[in-house]
């Protein structure tokens, strides 16, 4: 199963969160109104701080606020920021992992397909579209069915 990280979504809980408040927000605050532990909060504003998605101000009103707007940082830029490339398999091109078995695979160098098909549909979802309210998947059903013939 291919899954994110708790702090990757812990960071898209932050940075929704700056985006609705305007100015600068402090680490404690934004973990009150989050339920995320201060320290984990902290942790993840430094990443992001780091990967140029937030800018930290120092002094008495000090805090985080965002750089860019929502709807310019991609999903793919925040579990970069966080978790580094985005590989699936360790022997992805340019994931830094090596595999012991990567000399005799019959599938070397095929789950770059994948992965850049993953990494697109990640770069094409913004953290607006996070922040706006899940719509339905499917049509709903209908209340009654045709008489069969």
């Amino acid at each position: 199963m291919l899954r994110l990280s708790k702090l990757t979504d812990y960071a898209v809980v932050v940075l929704t969160r700056l985006a609705v408040c305007e100015g600068v927000q402090t680490s404690p605050c934004i973990a009150k109104a989050t339920g995320v532990p201060e320290p984990t909060v902290a942790k993840v504003l430094k990443a992001l701080a780091a990967a140029e998605l937030v800018a930290s101000q120092r002094g008495a009103r000090g805090g985080y606020r965002l750089v860019r707007k929502l709807g310019s940082i991609a999903v793919a830029d925040v579990i970069v920021a966080i978790d580094g490339p985005i590989a699936l398999t360790a022997c992805v091109e340019g994931s830094g992992s090596a595999c012991e078995s990567s000399c005799s695979c019959p599938v070397r160098g095929r789950w770059d397909a994948v992965n850049d098909a993953v990494r697109d549909a990640l770069t094409n979802i913004t953290l607006a579209d996070m922040a706006e309210p899940p719509r339905k998947r499917f049509a709903p059903l209908p209340l009654s069915f045709p008489a069969a013939e």
